[in-house]
């Protein structure tokens, strides 16, 4: 793919792209900036990860659509994120999706890599170079399939996170969150106690080049703050020159996060 080969826009592109979210792992810079350029101008949700720690958090926490995932990470680590998606550990934090669709971009010397990725459960492999259209082309084919029946509600305590219909409630009381204050949400509840760093966090939801956007981190936090805990009690808690974490520890009541409804 090269920087002249313009995706269509998104009145072009699929009907399956509407609203559908698209983990993009890919550990060289500014080729996971054009592949995601391409992408959100075709009309999906990109949701950039850098490496396979990032693209397996983000699979967990938001429960997307679809990942592209390259093959040549360093230290298997591609292997790693399919495997663990495909027969996750007992006991992980966060939910994962055994039947997400999964499409690899491999180079031309690694047929070794190739053959273990496809034997892990990849539905499709691209070799480099491959040209944007025949990527959009498989990926909308693979959306095409249609809702897998996963499981897609977050619960935590008396906090619930409906991820496919966007919706977020505190004991049954519906709260109402614009797309960033949701998106920081959904970061923070895919691992609930961890303290997620501030260059984390604007990295995962404003992107690449947000790292001096400390303020506007510390914005939406402090209405997200307001907004699930009009009382006061301990949700989004703000961890002093670090960053910011959900909770301090889980309710007995929720041993993890765990799965409540299926679409």
């Amino acid at each position: 793919m090269t920087r002249t080969e313009r995706p269509r826009t998104p009145g072009g592109a699929a009907t399956a792209s509407r609203d559908a979210y698209i983990v993009v792992c890919e550990d060289d810079g500014p080729t996971l900036e054009l592949l995601c350029e391409h992408l959100a101008l075709d009309g999906f949700n990109v949701l950039p990860a850098p490496s396979a720690a990032d693209a397996l958090h983000l699979c967990r926490s938001q429960l997307p659509d679809l990942l592209l995932l390259d093959l040549t990470l360093p230290d298997d680590g591609a292997l790693e994120v399919l495997r663990e998606i495909r027969e996750p550990e007992p006991g992980s934090c966060g939910l994962t999706s055994p039947d997400l669709p999964v499409i690899v971009l491999s180079g031309q010397r690694s047929k070794a890599r190739r053959a273990r990725a496809l034997e892990l459960g990849a539905d499709v492999e691209l070799v480099k170079p491959y040209a944007y259209a025949e990527l959009r082309t498989r990926i909308s084919l693979l959306l095409r399939r249609g809702p897998s029946g996963r499981s897609r509600t977050l619960q935590i305590g008396k906090l619930a996170i409906d991820l496919c219909r966007r919706e977020v409630s505190i004991d049954g009381r519906p709260v109402e969150l614009p797309s960033r204050e949701h998106q920081l949400l959904v970061v923070l509840a895919g691992d609930p106690c961890r303290v997620f760093s501030k260059p984390e966090l604007l990295r995962r939801i404003w992107g690449p080049r947000s790292a001096t956007q400390t303020r506007t981190l510390d914005s939406h936090a402090a209405r997200l703050r307001r907004k699930l805990s009009p009382e006061g009690s301990s949700l989004v808690i703000n961890c002093w020159g670090v960053g910011y974490r959900l909770c301090d520890s889980l309710p007995a009541s929720c041993p993890g996060t765990e799965p409540r409804s299926s679409r």
